[in-house]
């Protein structure tokens, strides 16, 4: 013991035990905090798994789990393990006594009664998992019709983002011309604008044009650039080496060919990066649904799930049973592309 505590101020007066003692703690704060978040998402999927019984009287158990009972003169009774003169029974308990007591009886034995105290004894469980849940939540609203209408909202307004905010943040990076500094610092601007801002004059224009109640209004405005995705996009492609273009343009390529297969080749991880921003967005997206989409069969998952929360209030089960599956696509798009989204992000942030 005295070598360690002679060892100890050696070892953290030491660069290398700064670092050690730095990289600790910094996990031990990341492991605290994915606990912290991993909680919540335990919680929701254990209530997935229940009945509303369970939820009623288990509701702090993460197991989902029901009471064992046995059958004595017809009824049925919860199973407790219990100690009796040392040794440790199952014993079933027939009805609460006064001063905590409670009157508890062997199943082969069921003359035997014994009075003992509730609190000294284990009640026994039983894993019971209701995977019904899950098609029950899926049947009571059309979710399957929701979730056609948020993948095409998804998918569609993804490609005419990437495709637009590509043009838009090659044209700031890579060409030369007077006040161009000026307008992306105007475009960039239009981030501070709320959204609430333009939200009467857009109504009005798709109202005219017909689109109200339909999925135009939230796939068409993707194709047109939005300041964020376009500065991630500069910042990643001021990256990559002009040298690259005047090789190009040397084999006779012209600028849109630049941008085909110099360009966007190199920039993989940045696209993947601002297409899973923009998949993340419009998946939980329920303002602007909810304003121009009417009619049930034209809305999205995030409606129908918050109609869904405020029709089956009570049962707790089915609304967490959606819930659990409306996050399954997030989770799966970023556990498989993690490492590429990441690399976009640290690239897109700090250089340029």
């Amino acid at each position: 013991m005295k070598r360690v505590l002679n060892f100890l101020p050696w070892l953290f007066g030491t660069v290398k035990g700064h670092e050690f003692l730095f990289k600790g703690i910094t996990t031990l704060i990341l492991a605290a905090g994915a606990v912290v978040i991993m909680v919540p998402l335990a919680f929701m999927i254990s209530t997935s798994l229940k009945d509303p019984a369970q939820i009623r009287s288990d509701a702090n158990t993460l197991i989902p789990r029901k009471p064992q009972t046995t059958e004595i003169n017809g009824e049925r009774y919860n199973l407790y393990q219990v100690t009796v003169n040392g040794i440790s029974r199952e014993m079933a308990m027939l009805k609460k006594a006064p001063g905590g007591m409670a009157n508890f009886v062997d199943p082969a034995s069921p003359d035997e009664i014994y009075e003992l105290k509730i609190n000294e004894q284990t009640p026994l469980y039983r894993l019971d998992i209701h995977w019904e849940n899950y098609p029950e939540a899926l049947t009571a609203m059309p979710f399957f019709r929701y979730l056609g209408n948020t993948l095409i909202v998804t998918f569609v307004g993804m490609a005419g983002m990437l495709f637009s905010c590509s043009l838009v943040a090659y044209g700031f990076s890579r060409f030369r011309a007077r006040w161009l500094n000026l307008l992306f610092l105007l475009l960039l601007s239009t981030i501070m604008l709320p959204s609430q801002v333009r939200l009467i004059p857009l109504y009005i224009l798709f109202q005219n044009l017909g689109w109200v109640n339909t999925l135009l209004p939230l796939i068409v405005p993707q194709f047109f650039a939005n300041a964020y995705d376009v500065f991630l996009l500069r910042q990643f492609f001021m990256t990559i080496p002009l040298e690259l273009d005047d090789a190009a343009k040397i084999d006779g390529a012209n600028p849109l060919q630049v941008l085909l297969y110099i360009i966007l080749p190199q920039a993989r991880p940045a696209l993947v990066s601002v297409g899973i921003f923009h998949f993340l967005y419009a998946w939980n997206d329920f303002y602007e649904p909810l304003i121009f989409l009417h009619t049930r069969e034209n809305w999205t998952l995030a409606v129908g799930l918050q109609t869904f929360d405020a029709i089956y209030t009570i049962n707790t089960h089915l609304i967490m049973a959606v819930s659990v599956l409306m996050i399954v696509p997030p989770i799966v798009l970023f556990f498989f592309s993690q490492r590429i989204f990441t690399q976009g992000v640290v690239f897109s942030g700090i250089k340029g």
